[in-house]
This record gives C-alpha cells, structure tokens and sequence, in this order.
C-alpha cells in the first residue's frame, strides 16, 4: 500500500532502543514511509540491526544531562520552520519522565504528545492511581500501601489472604533502583515471603512505597491490556482491547503480554474513557487489567503515561497508532467519536511452539493457532522491508531465547 501522507509531513525522533521502539519504527514505515530518527545506548538490538530508521547510538544516553544535550542537539541539527515537524516519542517510563519534565524547554524544537508533569507525577504512582479509580467508579483489586520508612509487621492484620502481590507503587524509581533479588512484581505465599521481600527492598536504594495486593486467581489468559487514544483536547478518541494469551514469565519482566488477541470489552473502554477525562489526559496510554471470574469484573492494575511495549498488538489489528499522534499533533485534524477496535488478528513474539505449549486454556490456544494458520498473525519483529539476513538471525535466536526462559521460568498459576 502507499504511504498515507507525503513522507516530508513528520520527522518522527524516538528514543528507546528495545521492542518497543521498533515497533514504532515499523509503523511510522508502514503508515507514512518515513525512517525516524532512533537515539539509544544499544548498539544492536532490533532497532540498531533495522534498515527503516536513522539510529544514533548515544554513550552514557541514561543520564539525563546528556539525553538532554542530544535532544537539544537533535532539534537544532534536524528541526527549524522549513523542515518537518520532529514529533519526539519516548518508550520508556524514565525517558517519559525526563521529556515531560523538560517539556518547555524541548517544545522550541519538538513536538511533544504528553500530559504535564504534575498529573505524571500523580497517576504513575499507583496508590494514587487506584485513589482516582475510586472517585470515578472503576474497580481495581485491593490494596495496601506499605510505608517502607517504617518498621516491619505489614504481614498481619491484612484484609485479605495468601497469595499475595507485592509491588513497588513508583514502577520507574524501582526500575533503576539497586535491589537482592529483585523481581517485577513479588507473589508472597506466605507471611514469610512477605517479610523477606520487604527486607529486601528496605535494604535498597528504592525509596517509595509498595503496594501489597490481593491475588485475583486465574492464568495468563485472564489478563486484558488496553490502549487508548486521548486527543488535545482531553477527549478519549481510541480504543482497543487485546485478550492476552501468555505473558513473559523471566523475574524481570514478568507480566509482559507476548502473545495477545484483539477483543472487544465496551465496559472496559468506558471505564478508561471516565478516568481518563476525569483527570484531563492528552496521548496515549496503556492500562493492564486482569478479569476477576469471582464477581465478573475486570480490575484494573496500573497505567503507562505512553504506548506499551506490546503496542504492536494495535497496529496489527487495522489502526496504526502512528497516525493518532500525527492527525492530532501534526496536522491538527478535527477529531470527533470514540472509535473502539473490532476484530481479531493475533500478537505474538514468540515462536509458535511456545505458544502450543504455555498457552493453558485449550479453546484460546486453538483460537491463536488456528489464526496463525489462516494467515491473521503478526511478529512485530518480522517485516518483509526490514528482512536483511542479518535480521533474520537475529530474530531466530530471539525466538530460541524465548524458548529457552520458558523453559526456566514459566510458572502455571491458576
């Protein structure tokens, strides 16, 4: 298909060097033929070995006075009123941070898709998040927050049973911090295993809170991610459900959708659509749920203040997410409705036969190969324009990688 706009309509400048970013590379392509401009600290990786972009390997790119001297760099040597418009997307939590917190400073070079960052610093702490939930109605599993300034003894007098889920209520300052045996997230078994895993972060150099949380049972299979567009004006435009089928198992990055089916879920939207304009969001954002079969609701666990690292699961299914942000941000279309994604196209990194295998529930793992059979499925790793062999071996010993932690780490939780 041609591209949908004359190429020289946006110069897209990502930062990020992982999936995630790749993605975004692969969409920009596919919508509007453009090659973004990609600043990270990894040499290789999917973005680094991708012939659809610019890359710029940046040393010492994750502290922030250097990424800042880049962007600053970057907007001089590419931006200026006879060129296009450089839009800046961050795929990370910190790097969203850094922009937001600059965002006067760069918005004389960059056009910048994100909320302000006083309502960041807000609802990326989850026991606000799950506060504002409440003011409007939206179910989310309860929870404790846990001073970890004050001494032991959270394991008694709770509210609710083992297993229980500890997690830190600041995702980001967690994500950079020294920590023993540091997990995503912690199932505590027992009161045991509680008190070890809040010994083991008050002897880091995490300072914020943890939540501790009833477990809602139920498999990989009973989690949902949802993607929402919100235009300028703060009125939700998209939104899109995916089933998710198996999550990554690995302790760091255990809770990360791999393989996932576009559904339709119109409540979940809604209750996303109140929080959201609630609170006056512009952007994307990105909500992880889990289906809750004791009441038949779906509770609602956390927001990314960006696209997700599955986002792809979006664009795959018919509604490219690149042309959100430049109908809105760059050509300041008009926008009016709420578009909700229908259909089915499965999402997954994984190879086929982890699929077959960790995919518990039989009719959903039969639902995943049997759209792969009819020709519904997408890798986001895998683009025909980007196939170099170079990229090809690279993207077997991706798959063999994944194999190979399932084998390691793949726990079933009923």
């Amino acid at each position: 298909m041609p591209p949908a706009v004359p190429a020289a309509d946006v110069r897209p400048v990502i930062l990020g060097g992982d999936i995630t970013a790749y993605t975004l590379v692969r969409s920009f392509h596919e919508a509007y033929g453009v090659r973004p401009l990609v600043l990270n600290m990894t040499k290789g990786g999917p973005v680094g070995l991708s012939r659809l972009c610019e890359h710029e390997f940046v040393e010492d790119f994750g502290d922030e006075a250097v990424l800042l001297r880049t962007l600053e760099r970057v907007g001089r040597e590419h931006g200026g009123p006879d060129k296009p418009p450089l839009l800046l997307i961050a795929t990370g939590d910190w790097y969203v941070e850094i922009v937001v917190e600059h965002k006067d400073h760069l918005a004389q070079w960059f056009t910048i898709p994100y909320i302000d960052m006083g309502l960041l610093e807000r609802i990326v702490r989850k026991d606000v998040f799950y506060g504002i939930l409440d003011e409007v109605g939206v179910p989310h599993p309860a929870t404790v927050v846990v001073d970890m300034s004050t001494d032991a003894g959270e394991e008694r007098d709770l509210p609710f049973g083992y297993p229980l889920v500890a997690k830190p209520a600041d995702s980001s300052r967690f994500h950079y911090a020294s920590v023993e045996g540091k997990k995503k997230v912690y199932i505590c078994e027992s009161e045991a295993d509680l008190a070890l895993t809040l010994r083991q972060v008050r002897a880091s150099t995490y300072d914020g809170a943890m939540l501790l949380q009833e477990f809602i049972p139920g498999d990989d299979t009973n989690m949902r991610v949802l993607t929402c567009y919100s235009d300028r004006e703060g009125k939700v435009r998209f939104g899109s459900v995916g089933h998710v089928l198996l999550e990554e198992h690995h302790p760091l990055a255990i809770g990360n959708p791999c393989v996932i089916v576009n559904t339709e879920a119109d409540e979940v939207i809604e209750h996303a659509r109140r929080f959201l304009e609630h609170i006056g969001y512009v952007g994307f954002s990105n909500f992880d749920l889990k289906y809750d079969r004791r009441d038949g609701t779906y509770k609602f666990f956390e927001i990314n203040v960006r696209l997700g690292r599955s986002n792809f699961y979006v664009t795959a299914g018919g509604h490219n997410v690149t042309e959100w942000y430049v109908r809105d941000w760059v050509r300041h279309e008009p926008m009016e409705g709420l578009t909700i994604a229908r259909g089915e196209h499965l999402f997954a990194f994984v190879p086929r036969s982890v699929i077959r295998r960790y995919v518990l529930d039989p009719a959903l793992r039969a639902k995943a190969l049997g759209l792969i059979k009819a020709g519904r499925a997408s890798d986001p790793n895998v683009y025909g324009p980007d196939l170099t062999l170079q990229r090809r071996a690279y993207n077997a010993i991706y798959h063999l990688n994944h194999v190979r932690k399932f084998r390691q780490y793949f726990t079933d939780r009923r």
